[in-house]
Protein backbone atom coordinates (compact mmCIF):
# COMPACT_ATOMS: atom_id res chain seq x y z
CA UNK A 1 0.00 0.00 0.00
CA UNK A 2 1.45 3.51 -0.87
CA UNK A 3 1.66 6.12 1.24
CA UNK A 4 -0.99 8.68 2.33
CA UNK A 5 -0.36 12.11 0.22
CA UNK A 6 -2.39 14.91 2.27
CA UNK A 7 -3.03 18.03 0.44
CA UNK A 8 -4.74 21.67 0.88
CA UNK A 9 -7.52 22.67 -1.59
CA UNK A 10 -8.07 25.70 -3.42
CA UNK A 11 -10.69 27.14 -6.30
CA UNK A 12 -8.60 25.67 -8.97
CA UNK A 13 -9.12 21.63 -7.62
CA UNK A 14 -11.76 21.90 -5.22
CA UNK A 15 -13.75 19.25 -7.44
CA UNK A 16 -11.34 16.50 -5.78
CA UNK A 17 -13.10 16.89 -2.21
CA UNK A 18 -16.23 15.74 -4.09
CA UNK A 19 -15.23 12.63 -5.25
CA UNK A 20 -15.41 10.60 -2.17
CA UNK A 21 -18.50 8.55 -1.22
CA UNK A 22 -20.98 10.20 1.42
CA UNK A 23 -22.46 7.21 2.97
CA UNK A 24 -23.70 9.80 5.98
CA UNK A 25 -25.75 12.17 3.63
CA UNK A 26 -23.10 15.37 4.99
CA UNK A 27 -23.37 17.32 1.62
CA UNK A 28 -27.03 17.05 2.36
CA UNK A 29 -27.06 18.41 5.62
CA UNK A 30 -24.47 20.82 4.54
CA UNK A 31 -26.41 22.46 1.72
CA UNK A 32 -26.94 25.95 3.43
CA UNK A 33 -23.22 25.69 4.75
CA UNK A 34 -20.60 27.58 2.68
CA UNK A 35 -17.30 25.97 2.92
CA UNK A 36 -14.17 28.06 1.74
CA UNK A 37 -12.02 25.70 -0.65
CA UNK A 38 -9.03 26.88 1.23
CA UNK A 39 -10.34 25.13 4.74
CA UNK A 40 -10.67 21.91 2.30
CA UNK A 41 -8.21 19.15 2.79
CA UNK A 42 -7.74 15.80 1.37
CA UNK A 43 -5.80 12.17 1.43
CA UNK A 44 -4.90 10.57 -1.63
CA UNK A 45 -3.54 6.97 -1.96
CA UNK A 46 -2.68 6.43 -5.58
CA UNK A 47 -4.37 9.39 -6.27
CA UNK A 48 -7.47 8.39 -5.22
CA UNK A 49 -9.47 10.53 -1.93
CA UNK A 50 -9.61 8.35 1.08
CA UNK A 51 -10.38 11.37 3.77
CA UNK A 52 -11.49 14.76 3.40
CA UNK A 53 -12.00 17.45 6.19
CA UNK A 54 -14.36 20.68 5.61
CA UNK A 55 -13.26 23.98 8.65
CA UNK A 56 -15.89 25.80 8.86
CA UNK A 57 -16.22 29.39 10.45
CA UNK A 58 -18.31 32.61 9.98
CA UNK A 59 -17.60 34.69 6.82
CA UNK A 60 -15.52 37.50 9.25
CA UNK A 61 -13.79 34.85 10.61
CA UNK A 62 -9.83 34.84 10.18
CA UNK A 63 -9.90 30.61 11.45
CA UNK A 64 -11.97 28.17 11.32
CA UNK A 65 -14.62 27.61 14.23
CA UNK A 66 -14.66 23.97 13.61
CA UNK A 67 -14.08 20.70 11.66
CA UNK A 68 -18.11 20.03 10.60
CA UNK A 69 -17.65 17.83 7.61
CA UNK A 70 -15.04 14.89 7.83
CA UNK A 71 -15.30 11.50 6.00
CA UNK A 72 -13.10 8.92 5.70
CA UNK A 73 -13.20 5.79 3.42
CA UNK A 74 -14.20 2.40 4.74
CA UNK A 75 -10.47 0.55 5.83
CA UNK A 76 -8.53 3.97 5.51
CA UNK A 77 -8.64 5.20 9.43
CA UNK A 78 -5.49 5.69 9.44
CA UNK A 79 -5.70 8.34 6.64
CA UNK A 80 -7.87 10.06 7.93
CA UNK A 81 -5.90 10.14 11.24
CA UNK A 82 -3.59 11.87 9.50
CA UNK A 83 -5.44 14.52 7.66
CA UNK A 84 -6.41 15.50 11.02
CA UNK A 85 -3.63 15.41 13.10
CA UNK A 86 -1.48 17.60 9.89
CA UNK A 87 -4.34 19.92 9.94
CA UNK A 88 -3.25 23.49 10.59
CA UNK A 89 -6.26 24.21 12.42
CA UNK A 90 -6.40 21.94 15.85
CA UNK A 91 -10.95 22.78 16.77
CA UNK A 92 -13.44 20.76 17.80
CA UNK A 93 -14.68 18.44 15.47
CA UNK A 94 -18.49 18.01 14.56
CA UNK A 95 -19.18 14.23 13.42
CA UNK A 96 -23.10 15.12 11.85
CA UNK A 97 -25.07 11.81 11.85
CA UNK A 98 -28.49 10.91 10.54
CA UNK A 99 -30.95 10.25 13.63
CA UNK A 100 -31.13 6.65 14.57
CA UNK A 101 -27.39 5.83 12.92
CA UNK A 102 -26.79 3.11 15.48
CA UNK A 103 -29.99 1.62 14.28
CA UNK A 104 -28.50 1.02 10.83
CA UNK A 105 -26.09 -0.88 10.13
CA UNK A 106 -24.77 0.79 7.25
CA UNK A 107 -24.58 3.75 8.76
CA UNK A 108 -23.40 2.63 11.91
CA UNK A 109 -20.33 1.19 10.21
CA UNK A 110 -19.32 4.53 8.37
CA UNK A 111 -20.01 6.41 11.76
CA UNK A 112 -17.33 3.87 13.41
CA UNK A 113 -14.86 4.56 10.47
CA UNK A 114 -15.28 7.95 11.61
CA UNK A 115 -15.08 7.95 15.34
CA UNK A 116 -11.91 5.04 14.81
CA UNK A 117 -10.41 7.73 12.89
CA UNK A 118 -10.82 10.81 14.85
CA UNK A 119 -9.48 8.84 17.90
CA UNK A 120 -6.38 7.92 16.41
CA UNK A 121 -5.74 11.45 16.11
CA UNK A 122 -5.94 11.91 19.72
CA UNK A 123 -9.58 13.49 19.79
CA UNK A 124 -11.50 12.80 22.43
CA UNK A 125 -16.06 12.83 22.78
CA UNK A 126 -16.72 15.67 24.56
CA UNK A 127 -21.03 15.12 24.52
CA UNK A 128 -23.48 13.75 22.23
CA UNK A 129 -26.14 16.03 21.14
CA UNK A 130 -29.45 16.11 19.24
CA UNK A 131 -30.54 18.30 16.73
CA UNK A 132 -33.91 19.87 15.91
CA UNK A 133 -35.66 21.40 12.97
CA UNK A 134 -38.91 22.98 13.38
CA UNK A 135 -40.69 23.91 10.14
CA UNK A 136 -44.14 26.06 10.21
CA UNK A 137 -45.99 22.38 8.97
CA UNK A 138 -45.55 21.33 12.92
CA UNK A 139 -47.46 24.43 14.15
CA UNK A 140 -46.42 26.86 16.71
CA UNK A 141 -46.39 25.56 20.23
CA UNK A 142 -48.86 27.01 23.03
CA UNK A 143 -47.53 30.18 24.68
CA UNK A 144 -48.30 29.12 28.50
CA UNK A 145 -48.77 33.10 28.75
CA UNK A 146 -46.84 32.84 32.37
CA UNK A 147 -43.95 34.95 31.86
CA UNK A 148 -43.43 38.53 30.59
CA UNK A 149 -40.46 39.32 27.93
CA UNK A 150 -38.82 42.86 27.79
CA UNK A 151 -35.45 43.33 25.52
CA UNK A 152 -33.01 44.72 27.59
CA UNK A 153 -29.69 46.38 26.25
CA UNK A 154 -27.34 45.90 29.06
CA UNK A 155 -24.68 42.73 28.16
CA UNK A 156 -24.27 42.98 32.03
CA UNK A 157 -27.93 41.67 33.17
CA UNK A 158 -26.86 38.75 30.65
CA UNK A 159 -23.81 38.13 32.00
CA UNK A 160 -25.05 37.90 35.48
CA UNK A 161 -27.89 35.37 34.05
CA UNK A 162 -25.68 33.41 32.36
CA UNK A 163 -23.48 33.29 35.55
CA UNK A 164 -26.23 31.92 37.59
CA UNK A 165 -27.91 29.82 34.92
CA UNK A 166 -24.52 28.10 34.28
CA UNK A 167 -23.72 27.88 38.40
CA UNK A 168 -26.15 24.46 37.78
CA UNK A 169 -25.98 23.28 34.56
CA UNK A 170 -26.30 20.17 32.58
CA UNK A 171 -24.64 21.61 29.27
CA UNK A 172 -21.06 19.92 28.18
CA UNK A 173 -19.66 22.67 26.66
CA UNK A 174 -20.63 25.39 29.59
CA UNK A 175 -19.33 22.47 32.11
CA UNK A 176 -15.75 22.55 29.97
CA UNK A 177 -15.56 26.18 30.21
CA UNK A 178 -16.49 26.12 33.66
CA UNK A 179 -13.54 23.45 34.38
CA UNK A 180 -11.24 25.74 32.67
CA UNK A 181 -12.18 29.15 33.69
CA UNK A 182 -15.06 29.12 36.05
CA UNK A 183 -18.35 30.58 35.39
CA UNK A 184 -16.98 33.46 34.20
CA UNK A 185 -15.54 32.11 31.06
CA UNK A 186 -18.87 30.17 30.72
CA UNK A 187 -20.80 33.14 30.57
CA UNK A 188 -18.36 35.16 28.04
CA UNK A 189 -18.32 32.42 26.15
CA UNK A 190 -21.93 32.26 25.81
CA UNK A 191 -22.02 36.69 24.97
CA UNK A 192 -19.17 36.17 22.39
CA UNK A 193 -21.41 33.20 20.31
CA UNK A 194 -24.45 35.66 20.90
CA UNK A 195 -22.32 38.71 19.52
CA UNK A 196 -20.91 36.35 16.88
CA UNK A 197 -24.58 35.83 15.56
CA UNK A 198 -25.56 37.86 12.44
CA UNK A 199 -28.97 38.45 14.16
CA UNK A 200 -29.75 41.62 15.83
CA UNK A 201 -28.39 42.73 19.36
CA UNK A 202 -31.77 43.79 20.11
CA UNK A 203 -33.50 40.47 20.26
CA UNK A 204 -31.91 38.73 23.02
CA UNK A 205 -35.07 39.22 25.68
CA UNK A 206 -35.15 38.55 29.67
CA UNK A 207 -38.15 36.44 31.15
CA UNK A 208 -40.02 37.94 34.02
CA UNK A 209 -42.58 36.32 36.63
CA UNK A 210 -44.47 39.10 38.55
CA UNK A 211 -41.68 38.78 41.47
CA UNK A 212 -38.79 39.23 39.24
CA UNK A 213 -36.55 37.37 36.75
CA UNK A 214 -37.12 33.70 35.86
CA UNK A 215 -34.19 33.38 32.76
CA UNK A 216 -33.32 34.37 29.62
CA UNK A 217 -33.76 33.38 26.02
CA UNK A 218 -31.66 34.52 22.48
CA UNK A 219 -33.41 34.09 19.42
CA UNK A 220 -30.76 34.14 16.31
CA UNK A 221 -29.44 33.50 13.24
CA UNK A 222 -26.10 31.80 12.40
CA UNK A 223 -24.71 31.95 9.23
CA UNK A 224 -26.43 29.04 8.12
CA UNK A 225 -30.05 30.63 8.83
CA UNK A 226 -32.55 31.21 12.65
CA UNK A 227 -31.79 28.89 15.84
CA UNK A 228 -32.65 28.62 19.09
CA UNK A 229 -29.45 30.64 20.19
CA UNK A 230 -30.03 29.83 23.85
CA UNK A 231 -32.80 29.00 26.30
CA UNK A 232 -31.82 29.13 30.42
CA UNK A 233 -33.66 29.03 33.39
CA UNK A 234 -32.27 30.93 36.68
CA UNK A 235 -31.77 28.14 39.40
CA UNK A 236 -34.17 29.40 42.04
CA UNK A 237 -37.20 29.56 39.45
CA UNK A 238 -36.37 25.52 38.40
CA UNK A 239 -39.42 23.15 38.79
CA UNK A 240 -41.89 25.21 37.10
CA UNK A 241 -41.75 24.00 33.54
CA UNK A 242 -40.66 27.50 32.35
CA UNK A 243 -38.16 26.19 30.00
CA UNK A 244 -40.80 25.27 28.24
CA UNK A 245 -42.60 28.96 28.05
CA UNK A 246 -39.08 30.11 26.73
CA UNK A 247 -38.85 27.73 23.61
CA UNK A 248 -42.03 28.87 22.87
CA UNK A 249 -41.17 32.55 23.34
CA UNK A 250 -38.59 31.88 21.27
CA UNK A 251 -39.78 30.10 18.52
CA UNK A 252 -42.69 32.54 18.04
CA UNK A 253 -40.28 35.23 17.68
CA UNK A 254 -38.25 33.71 15.05
CA UNK A 255 -41.69 32.51 13.33
CA UNK A 256 -42.93 36.34 13.73
CA UNK A 257 -39.28 37.38 11.75
CA UNK A 258 -40.29 35.22 8.67
CA UNK A 259 -38.38 31.93 9.62
CA UNK A 260 -38.87 29.07 7.23
CA UNK A 261 -36.96 26.83 9.69
CA UNK A 262 -35.87 27.04 13.02
CA UNK A 263 -32.78 25.24 13.99
CA UNK A 264 -31.85 23.85 17.57
CA UNK A 265 -29.68 21.30 19.27
CA UNK A 266 -29.32 19.97 22.82
CA UNK A 267 -27.18 17.27 24.91
CA UNK A 268 -28.44 14.00 24.28
CA UNK A 269 -28.15 13.82 28.35
CA UNK A 270 -29.84 16.66 29.28
CA UNK A 271 -33.35 14.78 29.01
CA UNK A 272 -35.60 17.57 30.10
CA UNK A 273 -34.87 20.14 27.45
CA UNK A 274 -35.07 17.71 24.83
CA UNK A 275 -38.81 16.51 26.27
CA UNK A 276 -39.16 20.75 25.90
CA UNK A 277 -38.52 20.35 22.03
CA UNK A 278 -40.69 17.51 21.81
CA UNK A 279 -43.69 18.97 23.43
CA UNK A 280 -42.62 22.38 21.29
CA UNK A 281 -42.95 20.24 17.95
CA UNK A 282 -39.26 20.05 17.15
CA UNK A 283 -38.31 16.77 15.60
CA UNK A 284 -34.76 15.30 15.57
CA UNK A 285 -33.08 15.45 12.31
CA UNK A 286 -29.58 14.46 13.03
CA UNK A 287 -27.49 13.72 16.07
CA UNK A 288 -24.01 15.10 16.57
CA UNK A 289 -21.06 13.76 17.83
CA UNK A 290 -18.73 16.79 19.42
CA UNK A 291 -15.24 16.36 19.85
CA UNK A 292 -11.92 17.52 21.51
CA UNK A 293 -8.75 17.80 19.40
CA UNK A 294 -5.79 16.40 21.53
CA UNK A 295 -3.48 19.31 23.91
Amino acid sequence: MTDVVIRALDTSDAELFDTLPDPLGAREGHRLTRHRPDWKRVALRDGRVVARGAWWGGPDDSEPVNLNWFDVAEGEEEAGAALLRSAPWQVELELNLPAGWRDDPALRTAADTLVTAARKAGYELLVERLLYRWTPGGGLPERPGRLQFRAEPDDAVFFDALRRIHSATLDAHALKAIEQGGLDRAAQEELDFFHWCPSPREWWQVAYTPQGDAGIHIPAHNPTGPCIGFIGVLPDQRGHGYAYDLLAECTHFLAEQGAEFIAAATDRGNFPMAANFAKAGFPVVKERLNFDPAN
